[in-house]
């Protein structure tokens, strides 16, 4: 069984090399985040000002994964 995950919305503030995003969340944390690899195999775009979902791991609140980029 996998842990549970926590789900966040957040707007992306840089675009980082290898496929690595900084992201502002709602709250005003910024966190380190990758793209999932659903993302990867539809070449999903993403650029700095997106509105993205992502999860992170309930241990390292620092880091996280994108899996949604919203309208």
């Amino acid at each position: 069984m996998s842990e549970p995950h926590i789900e966040l919305e957040g707007t992306i503030s840089t675009v980082l090399p290898g496929t690595m995003f900084r992201v502002k969340l709602d709250n005003q944390h910024e966190i380190l985040a990758h793209i999932s690899g659903k993302m990867r195999k539809h070449f999903v775009r993403l650029t700095a000002g997106d509105r993205v979902k992502l999860e992170m791991s309930p241990y390292d609140l620092t880091k996280g994964r994108i899996t949604y980029r919203l309208r």
